[in-house]
């Protein structure tokens, strides 16, 4: 917590084994935890090696917030962004181990005002959550040159059973506002000039409020026909190989194809 770090719990109601935890603990560590703390509730008390940090109160508050009267409450200690993705993979992990996912179950939700940037720990740098275009919220543009992380965007993600179908935003239509998003992320003017010069050049212009979404449309037909492997919905799939079976690409090409698409394959002849 002085580290400006959260801890977050996820109790679950079922007696795990000690491989079940030992497979938890694999997860939440795989996914960048340092470890995976417990605790295990019997009959309204907590039992474990945790349990004497918690007398008195605190003990019975837990209990009483957790809800549950025999099971297991798990605790992630790390960065905000860190513990959320660790408990959500440990929740979809208990959901599927446990059977608490309905297979004929449809549930969407439209995912909106979030933050427009995300802080990179291993390059020390804020990355777009989306891309450089995405416009922000209009009172959240004063934040922009001061506190990047207050800035909220023009972005909406659809999402169905916790994958995500569809994303887009409102783009910037403005140049000085979008040199401005461009700074945040780190690049320079000059560097801005050099690589989209010609997008900040016909903002100048009057460029049009405008935006939009893809969706991944063999995404919702797998889901619907309840299929993990998009492959079965794609019309002309690859193999492992990354080989179409259908067409038998990718095939030889002949000099003069290359020649068209000016290519020309150095290749070193083993002796």
């Amino acid at each position: 917590i002085e580290k400006k770090g959260i801890i977050k719990m996820l109790a679950v109601e079922h007696d795990f084994t000690r491989k079940d935890i030992e497979d938890l603990t694999d997860i939440a560590t795989n996914e960048g935890a340092k470890g995976l703390a417990y605790l295990k509730v019997n009959d309204n008390k907590l039992e474990g090696n945790l349990a004497k940090f918690f007398p008195g109160k605190l003990h019975k508050d837990l209990i009483s917030k957790s809800k549950i009267k025999k099971g297991y409450l798990l605790f992630v200690a790390d960065k905000y962004k860190l513990c959320n993705q660790i408990l959500d993979k440990l929740r979809q992990s208990i959901a599927k181990k446990l059977n608490l996912i309905k297979k004929d179950d449809f549930k969407f939700v439209w995912i909106t005002d979030y933050p427009l940037f995300e802080w990179e720990e291993d390059d020390q740098k804020w990355n777009p959550m989306h891309h450089i275009f995405s416009s922000p919220k209009k009172e959240c543009i004063k934040y922009l040159t001061s506190s990047p992380e207050k800035v909220l965007g023009n972005l909406f993600d659809i999402v169905l059973n916790g994958t995500e179908l569809g994303s887009g935003s409102i783009r910037i239509s403005n140049p000085e506002l979008q040199k401005k998003v461009m700074n945040v992320i780190g690049l320079t003017k000059e560097e801005a000039e050099k690589k989209f010069g010609f997008l900040l050049n016909a903002y100048k212009y009057a460029g049009p409020i405008h935006g939009g979404m893809g969706i991944g449309f063999d995404r919702v037909v797998a889901m619907f026909l309840g299929t993990n492997d998009i492959r079965e919905v794609i019309a002309f799939p690859k193999n492992k190989a990354a080989q179409n079976p259908m067409d038998s690409s990718p095939s030889e090409v002949t000099p003069l194809q290359l020649s068209d698409l000016h290519i020309k394959l150095d290749i070193v002849k083993k002796k």
